[in-house]
């Protein structure tokens, strides 16, 4: 078995905690369904949240899921002038036997436009 990466990313509506669970929540779920993955298959989540988002932190939606004894890990975003505000990214490591060419990177959202490369 392998190790591979899977990205998303998703835009909040606003900064608030009920909020940051539904979207977040939403992009995991999302990332699972499309790579046919369960919490075995998760090796760690990293995080990140725009200097805007201040409400919560993006990992809680991930415990919220039962996601609960996979290392995750949150940190800020870069503060680029112009860049998308209140985007939540997420970086999952899995174990899969999927060539990195079938990994499905999913961006939710308005937050598609952050990599119109990757077909959604």
């Amino acid at each position: 078995m392998a190790v591979r990466a899977v990205r998303g990313a998703v835009q909040l509506d606003r900064d608030e905690a009920g909020h940051m669970d539904e979207r977040v929540g939403a992009l995991l779920t999302a990332v699972m369904e499309r790579n046919a993955l369960t919490a075995d298959d998760l090796i760690s989540i990293w995080f990140t949240a725009t200097p805007d988002l201040h409400s919560d932190f993006p990992a809680a939606a991930a415990r919220k899921l039962g996601i609960v004894d996979v290392p995750l890990i949150c940190a800020q975003e870069l503060d680029v002038r112009g860049a998308m505000p209140r985007v939540v990214r997420v970086l999952a490591h899995i174990e899969s036997d999927r060539p990195r060419s079938e990994i499905n990177h999913v961006y939710l959202g308005a937050a598609a436009a952050l990599r119109k490369d990757i077909a959604q």
